[in-house]
């Protein structure tokens, strides 16, 4: 029994070889037409899953996404209402695997004055961590950057003296330069700071002046409170939803909720180019089908008196079938393999003429590729089933 098999599964594997070198043009265009959708699909799902990747994280170019406020904060007369600064610490630094970077804001007015100047003006102190104010000001232009903690800055920047960074019109109206000594008053408290970078914006940074929380904190007299939080998030809408569904759990007596603007527009954004893809992608293997299924029809009325053979000589309607099926997947398989790993490269330069960025390879697209491949050459061969009606004896009489 074992040695039946053996030859007939060497038989079953002979004569697909020869299926494959009884027409060699006509093998050719199926080939090409399975590795031409194979390319343009696993390209077009590459860039799908490379824009979802990319949207995650290019949408925290524009900041924070999630606010982290005292409950009620707009019905609040007086705006006294702030938070402990003791949420930070139920905060976490990482959430579905993606990075989380929360940054606290204390706000006072204060009077100000520069060391360059004999101008003093009110402004709007700003109690944070600024070396990690770049990441939640993302969009915000620092002249210079915000040296980091242990970085190296100019000689004019290192000093042992507390730093802050001043919004362009702060610093226009104090005719402070970069190195200057910033003097604040607040209800009989004196605190002081070096100006170690200018910030442009485009909004009301600008006339703020940022500082370390315990500057803020001291001469606003609120001793480990701050006014709000800023939470910059990565992850899909879906993943960010869930965080701040965790955090409003976690912080019953804060206000969690997203910027709105960034969640619905990365929803919105990724949506439209999802869909515009799944059903370009839908389109090719459709075409792709079809062009096989064509190419099918011409097979299957080729190899009618092969299959009339087959059949006399005692093959089964199912055998026979499943040789042609066989090839069928075979061809699918090899224009797959083909197509998906030169689509692949072809959707690095497709996005960046589309997008300006380069597409990175996501693996996970190629056997996807491949498996949609074998799919459609298997539902091409559709016309095959022609050739189980076939009878010998018909065959053998010319009459088929």
């Amino acid at each position: 029994m074992a040695d039946r098999r053996a030859t007939n599964r060497a038989m079953f594997w002979r004569i697909i070889r020869r299926l494959f070198g009884a027409n060699r043009g006509r093998l050719f265009v199926m080939l090409l037409a399975l590795g031409s959708g194979a390319a343009v699909t696993a390209a077009l799902l590459n860039l799908q899953v490379d824009a979802k990747q990319r949207l995650t994280s290019e949408f925290r170019a524009f900041g924070a996404n999630v606010i982290i406020a005292p409950p009620n904060i707009s019905a609040s007369a007086a705006g006294n209402q702030l938070l402990s600064e003791s949420l930070m610490n139920k905060i976490p630094t990482e959430f579905e695997g993606r990075p989380i970077l929360a940054l606290p804001f204390l706000y006072l007015v204060a009077q100000a004055s520069s060391d360059t100047s004999q101008t003093s003006i009110q402004a709007v102190l700003a109690g944070t961590d600024i070396t990690h104010l770049p990441q939640i000001g993302a969009g915000w232009r620092f002249e210079p950057l915000v040296p980091a903690i242990g970085a190296s800055a100019p000689k004019l920047l290192t000093s042992m003296s507390p730093t802050c960074a001043v919004g362009v019109r702060a610093a226009e109206r104090l005719k402070a330069i970069l190195g200057a000594q910033l003097t604040f008053d607040n209800a009989g408290k004196r605190a002081s700071c070096d100006v170690v970078s200018v910030i442009t914006s485009g909004g009301p940074e600008d006339n703020q002046i940022f500082t370390d929380m315990a500057i803020a904190q001291e001469l606003a007299s609120l001793s480990s409170r701050v006014s709000l939080i800023l939470v910059s998030a990565e992850g899909t809408p879906g993943s960010i939803e869930r965080f701040i569904s965790t955090l409003a759990k976690s912080m019953p007596d804060a206000d969690v909720h997203g910027i709105r603007q960034f969640t619905e527009g990365e929803a919105k954004i990724y949506n439209r180019i999802s869909g515009l893809l799944t059903a370009t992608v839908a389109i090719v293997l459709a075409l792709t089908g079809l062009c096989v299924m064509a190419a099918m029809t011409n097979v299957a009325m080729e190899r009618k008196n092969d299959v009339g053979l087959m059949k006399a000589i005692g093959g089964s309607v199912r055998r026979v079938l499943r040789l042609f099926l066989a090839e069928a997947a075979l061809l699918g398989l090899a224009g797959g393999m083909i197509g998906g790993a030169a689509g692949i490269f072809l959707s690095i330069g497709l996005g960046k003429a589309v997008f300006g960025l380069a597409a990175r390879p996501r693996l996970i697209v190629y056997p996807v590729a491949v498996a949609l491949t074998i799919i459609v050459a298997i539902l091409s061969a559709y016309p095959l089933r022609r050739l189980a009606s076939i009878r010998p004896a018909s065959v053998f009489r010319g009459e088929a």
